[in-house]
């Protein structure tokens, strides 16, 4: 660890006791110990090592993430932000933006984003992962985040957007160092990589939005540039950006349920057989898999104004992250917290955030984990761990690198 890194802890400690350090490799295999301290004993903590505030109780991130009016999700806003963000957008995407910004944008892409286009979906969805499953091999190790969780996710938003079955590859390989970019221990050299796949990426949208401009087709890329309210359309810059959001979040959220969720399964094999003997639970056990172990574990906001909380005052301008994994495991809000229950009754989960920034793509992401879930246990009655699964070094997104099992047909 550098040195510091190390006096940003010891300062932390020194000062509350306690510290919340993301960078460890215990707090990669397993933050939640750790969150439950944070939520016992200091529950708005303040972080050397982010240079701002950790929530981590349910009740408090809820009011934060629909409290536009105080806290902006606008990062330009950041006290004592030394750097731009690591890729400079041509227009900002609404995941970065504040009412009345946001709210047109938003409005605009709902229109060709609606929940009755992902239950249309769902039939292909469906032959899509029976494709993938009926592909695997039996009783030999194999990586499901590799053959199945990294795949569905892909093909699946490349088919919406009317990309050739042969651009994929090109798809994956730009989306995961631009996911990268949202994470806090992103490296010169990874930023570097981020900003060549960025620009490839763009200009690869560039392409196939003039291509749909001239010739629309029944594509999600014709149905955004046909998106209109009241006279008004999403500018060239917007339609790009939407575009890589769409591809970019879709495809890491989708990606990390799949994995978590299958690995929390496998390590509660009482309720992965639950599940199996009984399918009608499916949308509910996605829910509980979504909130035992969320795909993205913190959502940031800044401070509008001065919010006093716990006897310790936000200052405006001050950054906030709410620890959506920790709001997901607080005992005042969900009984015995930390036990895998498929038949959990109101799962108020914050895994898709809440309020205006509620994850657009949270129908399709519970779309796909359901057809995942659902094909792997219909197709093999057992599933074992072949080996000890390896995660992500990331703190935003909580993703596996590999999760190699072994699957039985009988």
């Amino acid at each position: 660890m550098p040195v510091a890194i190390r006096g940003l802890l010891a300062r932390e400690w020194l000062s509350s006791r306690i510290v919340y350090n993301p960078l460890a490799d215990a707090f990669h295999q397993n933050p939640y110990p750790k969150y439950a301290r944070l939520r016992g004993r200091d529950p708005l903590h303040w972080s050397h090592l982010v240079k701002g505030w950790v929530l981590t109780r349910h009740e408090d991130c809820d009011e934060v993430l629909r409290d536009y009016k105080r806290w902006s999700n606008a990062e330009r806003l950041q006290e004592g932000s030394d750097a731009e963000p690591a890729l400079a957008n041509d227009a900002p995407s609404m995941l970065f933006v504040d009412p009345p910004d946001h709210t047109r944008l938003r409005g605009l892409v709902n229109k060709a984003f609606t929940p009755r286009a992902i239950e249309q979906l769902k039939p292909r969805i469906a032959e899509i992962v029976t494709e993938i499953i009926e592909s695997l091999p039996e009783d030999e190790p194999v990586d499901l985040m590799e053959v199945l969780a990294f795949p569905v996710p892909v093909i699946v938003i490349a088919e919406m957007l009317g990309v050739p079955a042969e651009d994929r590859d090109d798809f994956k390989r730009w989306s995961d160092p631009v996911a990268r970019t949202l994470e806090p221990t992103i490296t010169p050299e990874e930023t570097k990589a981020a900003q060549a796949a960025f620009a490839e990426l763009s200009q690869y949208f560039e392409q196939i939005v003039a291509e749909r401009a001239k010739e629309p087709r029944e594509d999600l890329v014709s149905a955004l540039i046909a998106a209109e309210e009241s006279g008004d359309r999403l500018s060239h810059g917007e339609l790009l950006s939407t575009l890589r959001l769409l591809l970019v979040a879709g495809n890491e959220t989708t990606t990390n349920l799949i994995g978590n969720g299958m690995l929390a399964l496998l390590n509660n094999p009482d309720q992965l057989e639950r599940l199996r003997q009984n399918m009608g639970l499916m949308e509910n056990a996605v829910e509980e898999l979504l909130r035992y172990d969320s795909p993205v574990q913190t959502d940031g906001r800044t401070a509008l104004e001065d919010v006093e909380m716990y006897g310790k005052t936000i200052r405006k301008g001050q950054r906030v992250l709410t620890l959506l994994g920790s709001a997901n495991r607080d005992p005042r809000v969900f009984a015995n917290p930390n036990k895998l229950d498929i038949g959990r009754e109101e799962i108020r989960h914050l895994a898709f955030a809440r309020g205006i920034h509620h994850c657009l793509g949270a129908p399709l992401a519970r779309a796909e984990g359901q057809a995942v879930f659902r094909a792997l246990l219909e197709t093999f009655p057992r599933i074992e761990l072949a080996e000890a699964p390896r995660y992500k070094d990331h703190v935003v997104l909580r993703g596996l690198k590999s999760l190699r099992v072994r699957l039985h047909r009988s």
